[in-house]
Formats: structure tokens, C-alpha cells, sequence
């Protein structure tokens, strides 16, 4: 059994905000199962499901961003689950540019609150995270007030090709382990090959 948790906002005020892309990722993934991610479980919205022949529950804590630990804990603890294995947890990055995708097998919060927030509760940095950017491009006065406003037109269609990446990295790491979605989706885009074509 894994555990993919995204991390968010409960909300329609926060549906389409940068913030909340990990929540945006796990419908996507729902979606490509066929399931409904409506179930209140262990302060989640969760459901059971297969993807890659495994068995995973896929869950949006309802505990708010700053208190995403409180649900992730419960999730782990309830189904017994290991982090460092079973865990995966996607969320938003304002460090890397809007677009991009980067994984990793453990690390601190950069500063994320959710991140902290996980951390902190499972005593643990060792569990798989999948990184989405949401940096604007340019330098902000207010983070927290970029994240939680509404994404414009063009970030959408950004966004639907990201959490599109996210399924994408997160069904490579159940078949294929994180190493080789590290590889894959922690390159950085040949923009000078691209040109040349």
C-alpha cells in the first residue's frame, strides 16, 4: 500500500490557486484511475484505488496547509504505513519556475509550511516528495498573497500540463522506483537542442 498525499487548501476560494496544486495533482491521478477522491478519512478527503498494479490510497488533508501533518500522521498511523517507502507527498515550490517538476527522496521544508508541518509531525525527512514550481519569474513583495490568489489564464493551462507531470512522476515511481522518475523529471529542459530542431 502507498500513501500519495497532496497538499492544498480546502475550499472552492482556494480551488485554482498556486497553493493548491497538490490537490489539483491528486484529482488528476484520480481521474486517470477512475476514482472519486470524496471519502472523509482521518481528516482527508481520500480514496482507495490502484495505480501501477499497486494498491494506494490518495488523499487532501481538510486540516488547512499550516496543519497538513496533523492528517498525513493519522493516514500513516492508521494504515501502518513506513514513510520512508510508502509515502509521497506533492505540494508547490515557489523556488523553481512555474512549470517545472522536480523529485526528491527526503529533505528539510524550504520554508514550506505544509512541509514543516508533515515534518515536524512524523519526526521524519526521509519520505519521497514531488516538487511543483509555481514561481512567477520574477521577484515577490508578498508570497503567501501570490499563492493564494487565483491562478491567471495562462497559469492554468501551465498548471494542466504540470499536475498532467505529476501523475506522470508518480506512476514512474511506483513501477520504476524514485531514482529513475529523479532521473526523469529532475533534468533540466535542452531549450538550445530545442532551438536547433
Amino acid at each position: 500500500m502507498k500513501l500519495i498525499v497532496g497538499l492544498g487548501n480546502p475550499g472552492i476560494e482556494y480551488q485554482f490557486t498556486p497553493h493548491n496544486l497538490g490537490f489539483l495533482a491528486i484529482d488528476r491521478i484520480a481521474e486517470l484511475c477512475g476514482a472519486r477522491v470524496n471519502n472523509r478519512f482521518c481528516r482527508a478527503l481520500a480514496a482507495r484505488t490502484k495505480l501501477e498494479g499497486q494498491d494506494v490510497v490518495l488523499a487532501k488533508p481538510e486540516t488547512y496547509m499550516n496543519l497538513s501533518g496533523v492528517s498525513v500522521r493519522e493516514l500513516v498511523s492508521n494504515l501502518e504505513l513506513a514513510p520512508e517507502k510508502d509515502l509521497v507527498v506533492l505540494y508547490d515550490e515557489l523556488d523553481l519556475p512555474f512549470g517545472s517538476i522536480r523529485v526528491r527522496e527526503r529533505g528539510r521544508s524550504a520554508g514550506h509550511n505544509g512541509m514543516e508541518s508533515i515534518i515536524g509531525t512524523l519526526g521524519t525527512q526521509e519520505f519521497t516528495r514531488i516538487r511543483l514550481g509555481v514561481g512567477p519569474g520574477h521577484r515577490l513583495n508578498d508570497g503567501a498573497s501570490y499563492l493564494l490568489a487565483p491562478m491567471k489564464k495562462s497559469q492554468l493551462a501551465e498548471a494542466a500540463f504540470l499536475v498532467d507531470e505529476a501523475a506522470e512522476a508518480v506512476k514512474m515511481i511506483l513501477a520504476q522506483g524514485v531514482a529513475a522518475a529523479m532521473n526523469r523529471f529532475n533534468r533540466k529542459p535542452e531549450k538550445s537542442e530545442e532551438a536547433a530542431q
